[in-house]
Order: C-alpha cells, then structure tokens, then sequence
C-alpha cells in the first residue's frame, strides 16, 4: 500500500505559495506601520489630492461625501466600461475586448514537440513544452515591431495535484473533507522539475490575433536542471561550493521565478523567490549556515526533490540553498548560452527586477522581498548604460550598488546602501567580505535598520510621472504595537500601495518622499479602512495587490492574489487605478481570472494595444476548500478551465487581451 502524507487538508505547495513560510525577521527594526501610524497621527487630516491616502483606518472613504463625486470618473485616465466582480470557474475580460489564450500548460514550443497528454508526462517532453505556473511575462521586440517579438514567461512553482493523477486520497471525518497525497515518483519530480524556470517564445500578430511560432530559432525552454553560471562577488566562493561543483561557479538550475523584468538592453531576468520549499533534510550539527537558513525559512520541505536527487538534501549538500535566491539574466538572443545568477543584486525572495535607466545613464533595479516583514531593495549599476551598443552591457549587473529602504514618519525614505565595511557590515558581526553580506543580504538589512514592510511584492518605476509603485500585498501577522508610517495597519488582510517620488526625479538618488496610494479592502467596511475614492464602484475596490505594470501612457494597472470566496467573494484580476489628479485612487476593475487563480504578469505590448495576463494556479482550492465545499484536484475539479474539456486537466495559461475592432486599451 501507498503510505499517504497528509497535509492537513492542504496540499503542501499550494500552502508554500499562500503563507510564503514563517516570517523570519528576528530584528526589532521598526515597521511600515508603525511608522504610517506616527506620520499621520501627528499630521492630522490631510487636505488636497493626497487626503483620500491619508484617512484613519476606522473611517470609511465610502463614507466621506464627495462635493463632485462624478468629477473624479470624468477625470480618469481608463475609458472602459467596468467589468462586474464576481466568481465562477470562467475567465472575463470587459465589454467590447476579447481574452485570447495564447499559451497553456503542457503547448508544444518547437517544431519537434510532442503534444500535450496529462496522462503521459514526461521529463523529456515537459522541457520542450510550456511550463507550469506562469507568472512573469515580458515582451522584447524584433526589429523594434510591437507586434513581433519574443514573450518570455516564468513558471514559479507546481502543483501536483492539479497536474497528476491518482495521486489524491480524499478522506472525510466528522463531515469534513482532507487530501491524503501519495509521494511522487521520481518520474513526477523529473517532470515538476521540467515545468519550473522560463519560456522564451517567439510571438507573431496576424489578423489582430496572436500566435505562437513553433519554429522560431529563439525559442528557448530553462528549467531546473539548466546550467547556470554564478558570476559577481559570490562566484567562487566558498560558502557555495558543492560536491558537484568545487568551483563555486556552476548551478544547475532556477525555480521558484516568481515576477521579474526585462532589461534597457533587452535581456530577460528571472527573479528567484520561495527557495526555501525545496530544500529537505538536516544540515550537519553545528554548521556555519544554520542562522542563515533560518533567516530564510530553509528547509521547508514543500517538494520531494530531496527523496531523488541529493543536492536538495541539506544532510549531503549543506551549501546547495546558498547558490538560490538571486536575480537570473538570459541572453534571449542566443538560445545556446549560459544564463547567469547576478549575485552583486543580493540574494533574497526575490519578487520583480523591474528597472529604468536613471539621469546619468545608470540603470536602477527595483527589488521586492516577499516576506512579511522584509525589505524593499534597489540596485543601482556602477557603469552607465550604452544603447548603442549591447554588447558593452552584458556584465552590468555584476557591478553595482545594492541598498535596501528605510521609511520614516516624515514622508521621507532613504536608501541604505550594502556594502562591506560600511556601517555595522563588518567582521565584528561575522561578514568578511561582500560575498557573505550578499549571501546574507537579510541579515545585512536588518543591521542597517531597514523597515519591515508587509510583502514587498512587485515594485514598478514609472517614467512618464518619476514616480515608483511598491506592491504590499498584506501581513495578516501584524500586530497593533507593531503598525508604523508606511505599514499603517494591524491584520493588514488587503494589502496597500506606497507611491514614492525619489529626491530631484533620479531614479538613482539614495532619499527620495514617499505617500500611501490606496489601502486595499473593502470601502463599505468602516473597521478595513480602506481609501479608495468616493467615485470606485462596488466592482472597483480590489486586495492583496501582487504584480503592477506602467503602460506606455504612464497609468498603473494592478493584478492581484488571495482574493477569492472566503476572503473578498471575488476572484483575483486586473484593475486599472488612477495615480493622477481628481481621479487619483480610483479603481476600476478590468480582468477577473477564474475560481481558485491567482492573476500575474500583466504587461503591456509597447503600442499598448495588447495586454498579456497570466492565469496561474486556476482551480487551486488553497484555504477556500470551505466556500468551495470540497478539495478540488485533479479528478474532481472545481474548473477545467481554459479547455473544459473531460479529459484535459486545469492548465495555468497566458492570455493575449485586445480590444475589439483594435486600438489601445482603455482608451
């Protein structure tokens, strides 16, 4: 018989990607919240554009009569009609647009692919289709044409009950229902390990609808098993040198690539984030990285690649997790060449390199780590870009200036740079070098008095106002003597946006100010306290604001994830939120992903007339089995979206979005 593992009623890497682990900060730095709290406790109410950001958390803005309600609507820089919020196992996209599946789970990439059959999965072909769990999408032109380039799309995680069968035991006692889940085989790892990494694909617009080239010579699949080489100041060092690599310079391998970017120079980066669920096993007895794994969560366990393959067994490979958790770089332009780990750009949960090329031609990255109570980073390259030549690019990001955010009361943030020898980052507190502050760049941030941000998930610089977007998804764990300025409430369930403008307009300055968008929530709910304006409807007001993208005009459009019937009875989606003038903090709701799914990417073609979306994880029941009313798994789904068909499992998929007749979006 089968020995089932029991998840207590949830399936474990689906918890892996809810819960992010533990939070882990050990530090008494203070926090967003706090400091929120005493900036406007001491300002009182704020009148002007920025009040709606600054209303107390127990006063609804819904609440607040607006002299000229219409005034904000007409101001809006989206003309869409707005589509309702609501639940079911189906995708909807508003009035007047059409939501194209371009790429599922399981597509074939290149011409000698084998089709998809969820019931004869393979290693081999899995690394010739399109992964599991889209997340990330980018889009880099060729020959400059917005309607001919490359999509690249990263697939952060598994979920193995969505994806084989016979694996699921469901049991039911005392009229509640759990999943006993059989171990995976080490084919079923093989394939899991196959679906993590990135896609490349060329893309091509015919008749105004998208389509995939098969042949197209740059198309590219990167999993877990691709080679890798590990390059700025960590390389070579001894903290992550493995029996399999002596060197301390080649890694098999990304997964867990949650957002990411693509550079002014038109490579792909690949941001390295929930690490810690794949590593298994004890790390010897008084081992020097034990506080650094602990700061990390690491091992989780979330995933049996430990039980096959031995570098995921801390007990045999004690400095494997240090060669993860960084910002990956791909050359798209050469399908054969070696993607580097950019390791002078820390190593963290990495969520996003979303970057902007500052006044002085250096390039700024902007970094989120996605743990309650962890830190916003930005890097800032130490040479200068040069767009008329790529080639002189290529190491850029081996060479810069990492520093992590601290926010005060005042409005103010300022950027703390990491470097060795600077400030407490010394050999007194166990850093001999840059390569180790970079391994611990959490520890190194916590003695830099950075503050504890609740999930710094995507952060988007915006070039057309100066200003850059921080997506805080929420922290459930805050506590009410833990609130600070720019983490503003306790139970922080809906997550708010943090609108910085950085000193003199330079995207590299190391001060800068910084104001609270929106808090997220439910208006209507005095105690949420959330602040969008009087002029979003009911379907406008969304939470946990996950990934962001800036159009070519300058607006902000906001996916989310962890909506869903328990939590706001709405699934997660699209909404389009204005930043600018009367309409400043309206909300309005474009996209809505089917039950159980997380909305990612989006992105932007560059003549705006096509948004990509990613549907990751559709019909995951994750903690809504209750309003669900059962597991959902993969013989008995709660949507076999986007196929419908019987014999085709639920298949994560990107969506191509354009308007009818053509044009650009919501305008």
């Amino acid at each position: 018989m089968t020995e089932h593992r029991s998840p207590d009623a949830k399936f474990r890497t689906s918890l892996l990607e809810e819960n992010d682990g533990p939070a882990t900060n050990p530090s008494d730095n203070r926090t967003m919240g706090e400091i929120i709290a005493a900036r406007f406790s001491r300002r009182g109410f704020l009148k002007g554009s920025l009040a709606v950001s600054a209303i107390a958390a127990t006063v609804s803005p819904l609440a607040l009569v607006s002299a000229d309600q219409a005034r904000a609507a007409e101001g809006s820089a989206f003309a869409f009609d707005e589509l309702e919020a609501g639940i079911d196992d189906k995708h909807h996209v508003a009035p007047g647009y059409d939501a194209d599946v371009l790429l599922r789970w399981g597509d074939p990439l290149f011409a000698d692919s084998p089709e998809f059959d969820p019931t004869k999965q393979s290693a081999q072909a899995q690394s010739r289709q399109f992964g599991y769990n889209n997340d990330y999408v980018g889009y880099i032109a060729i020959d400059g044409s917005a309607e001919h380039g490359l999509l690249v799309v990263n697939h952060e995680y598994t979920t193995p009950h969505l994806m084989f069968p016979g694996i699921v035991k469901i049991v039911e006692k005392d009229g509640k229902k759990s999943a006993d889940v059989a171990p995976l085989s080490k084919e079923q790892v093989d394939v899991e390990m196959a679906a993590h990494g990135g896609t490349i694909v060329e893309i091509r617009k015919d008749g105004g609808k998208w389509q995939v080239v098969r042949d197209g010579k740059l198309n590219r699949r990167i999993t877990s098993n691709t080679e890798m080489a590990l390059s700025g100041p960590v390389a070579g060092h001894d903290r992550v040198k493995t029996n399999a690599d002596p060197s301390g310079t080649k890694v098999f391998g990304t997964f867990n690539n949650c957002a990411g970017g693509v550079t002014p120079w038109g490579t792909y980066v690949m941001a390295e984030e929930n690490i810690h669920g794949y590593f298994s096993g004890e790390l010897p007895e008084g081992h020097k990285e034990a506080a650094n794994y602990k700061r990390l969560g690491i091992p989780e366990g979330a995933y049996e690649w430990a039980a096959h393959h031995d570098r995921f067994d801390l007990s045999k490979e004690p400095n494997e997790a240090n060669r993860f958790g960084w910002i990956v770089e791909v050359d798209v332009n050469d399908p054969t060449s070696t993607p580097r780990k950019r390791t002078a750009m820390g190593r963290f949960k990495h969520e996003g390199a979303e970057s902007i090329v500052a006044k002085d031609g250096r390039v700024v990255f902007y970094l989120g780590d996605d743990e309650r109570f962890d830190y916003a980073y930005k890097f800032v390259t130490k040479a200068a870009f040069n767009p008329n030549d790529r080639a002189a690019n290529k190491d850029l990001l081996d060479d810069g200036t990492l520093h992590v955010a601290k926010f005060a009361e005042d409005g103010s943030v300022e950027w703390l740079p990491i470097v060795f020898g600077q400030g407490p980052l010394t050999p007194e507190n166990g850093f001999a070098s840059q390569a180790d502050v970079l391994i611990e760049t959490r520890r190194a941030a916590d003695l830099l008095g950075a503050t504890k941000m609740d999930r710094p998930e995507d952060i988007q610089p915006n070039g057309v106002n100066g200003k850059v977007y921080v997506m805080l998804t929420n922290n459930s764990k805050r506590k009410a003597d833990q609130i600070d300025a720019a983490n503003p409430r306790a139970e922080n369930t809906f997550g708010h946006i943090i609108e910085i403008a950085e000193g003199g307009g330079d995207f590299a300055a190391t001060r800068g100010k910084w104001e609270v968008l929106l808090k997220c929530g439910d208006p209507a709910v005095a105690d949420v306290g959330a602040t969008f304006s009087t002029a979003t409807t009911a379907n406008g007001w969304f939470g946990m604001p996950d990934n962001c993208a800036v159009d070519s005009a300058g607006r902000l459009w906001v996916a989310t994830d962890g909506q869903g019937p328990k939590a706001t009875g709405r699934t997660d989606g699209l909404w389009a939120v204005d930043t600018e003038g009367s309409a400043r903090a309206t909300s309005k709701l474009f996209f809505r992903v089917p039950i159980g799914a997380e909305m990612c990417g989006p992105l932007f073609a560059p003549d705006d007339q096509t948004a990509f979306v990613a549907v990751q994880h559709p019909g995951d029941g994750g903690e809504d089995w209750e309003a669900f009313g059962r597991p959902s798994y993969y013989e008995d789904l709660s949507t076999r979206w986007p196929d419908f068909k019987p014999d085709m499992p639920v298949r994560p998929a990107v969506v191509a979005i354009t308007k009818q007749g053509g044009g650009k979006i919501a305008v």
